[in-house]
């Protein structure tokens, strides 16, 4: 639920660029990220820190182009989430016992899936790796194509690498399992 509460505002953005363009489009976006704390705030009586980190950053950086009339800021907008998300799974790696990797993956594999502290490290490290070179290319894909694709991007493509880059960590997590399993006379 909580992913498609997430997607929801950036669909809203997408179908309102095109009916309505850019600018209407951000506003769209706003309003619905705003309605997205309230619903996070209703359901859980908390706002997850992302939802909250991409609200701030869409109402500011959203506010800039619908003020100063400059498409470039709200195209920066993933580029500054994606590098302030790489920043925080590297950050991890040196703060705290376990890593934003395994903290956020953890739970969700349950017993299922073990990893040793050198995986989770490797994980994480691939995880910053991924958000800083997503950003970097939201920017190639903001400065060198047409608005349109960029929003096709921005809807599709970014979309569609971070669940790829998300899906090929869990497969080399899972195959380095088996491989451990493996290796020691488990089953796997």
């Amino acid at each position: 639920m909580q992913a498609l509460t997430a997607l929801a505002p950036l669909v809203a953005f997408f179908a309102t660029y095109r009916l309505r363009g850019l600018y209407a489009a951000t506003a769209v976006l706003m309003a619905a990220m705003v309605l997205v704390l309230a619903l996070d705030w209703l359901r859980h009586r908390r706002i997850p820190a992302l939802h909250g980190l991409s609200a701030l950053l869409v109402l500011v950086f959203g506010s800039a182009t619908l003020l100063l009339h400059n498409r470039l800021f709200i195209q920066w907008k993933p580029t500054v989430l994606f590098w302030a998300l790489g920043l925080a799974f590297l950050a991890s790696s040196r703060l705290g016992e376990r890593t934003l990797t395994e903290r956020l993956l953890a739970p969700a594999l349950g017993e299922r899936l073990r990893a040793s502290p050198a995986q989770w490290q490797r994980l994480n490290l691939s995880s910053g790796v991924l958000y800083a070179l997503l950003g970097a290319l939201n920017l190639v894909v903001a400065y060198n194509a047409s608005e349109r694709a960029w929003v096709n991007f921005k809807m599709f493509g970014l979309t569609l690498l971070t669940f790829a880059g998300i899906t090929l960590q869990l497969l080399w997590l899972a195959r380095a399992r088996i491989a451990a399993g493996a290796g020691a006379g488990e089953r796997g």
